[in-house]
């Protein structure tokens, strides 16, 4: 007898995506995360436009370095094919610029919006005053006293916390047994999986750099045309 019908995934692959940026399977390990219905596992950091269209995640993560702005809540939310977990702020900007744009986020479809660990409680108050999905709350130790933040409005822990993450993992998860979690998982799946043991629901993963990819690219074309070029040479004799 043939598997069964239900145990068939099929899969499709179209002609111009075959350099997708694919996650690791340990992520599927993960029991997700459901909001607003829909369950995620995979959470994908980046703020590149070329990246996010090309990837596999459930979920985009948008966090940079730089005071968020509504145009680029904007521009990420047109090319993303996963919903997008946007950056509101927390450091530069605080208090009720940070609600203002996680409006806009909230009007753009977002999914949830992130403060980094800078943020304070009333930053924290502004913006779930001002939206109507959940906060997510950047995590970097396990010294951060969190109960303020959840009773101000934090409804995910996002936990980022370099070598130290799965040990910061262990002890929020101790603490706050219900709470959803989402943590770094590293590329390697035993450090994935080590994560998901220690009580993540969801895993963000980093993906390569562009100029990585494209220094990928440039190799593979080089050798091809030293290979066209060596088989003109040897068809000379």
């Amino acid at each position: 007898m043939g598997p069964k019908h239900d145990k068939i995934r099929p899969s499709i692959q179209s002609k111009f995506r075959t350099e997708l940026i694919l996650t690791p399977d340990a992520i599927r390990r993960a029991s997700g995360i459901i909001i607003n219905g829909r369950r995620y596992k995979s959470f994908l950091f980046s703020s590149d436009v070329a990246t996010i269209m090309y990837t596999d995640a459930d979920a985009v993560l948008a966090v940079y370095p730089y005071t968020p702005h509504p145009s680029i809540i904007k521009a990420l939310t047109l090319v993303s094919p996963a919903p997008l977990a946007a950056g509101v702020g927390g450091g530069v900007t605080q208090g009720p610029r940070s609600g203002v744009i996680a409006q806009f986020a909230d009007a753009y479809g977002c999914m949830a919006v992130v403060l980094n660990a800078a943020a304070g409680i009333d930053t924290v108050k502004a913006v779930n005053d001002a939206i109507d999905i959940p906060i997510i709350y950047t995590v970097i130790s396990d010294y951060q006293d969190l109960d303020e933040y959840i009773e101000a409005g934090v409804s995910i822990l996002n936990i980022s916390g370099a070598k130290d993450t799965t040990k910061i993992v262990k002890h929020v998860r101790a603490l706050y047994p219900d709470i959803p979690i989402i943590a770094t998982g590293g590329k390697k799946d035993e450090h994935i999986i080590a994560t998901i043991e220690a009580g993540a629901n969801a895993i963000t993963y980093t993906p390569p750099t562009t100029q990585a990819v494209f220094q990928k690219n440039m190799d593979n074309y080089r050798k091809d045309l030293l290979a066209e070029h060596e088989e003109e040479h040897l068809e000379e004799f």
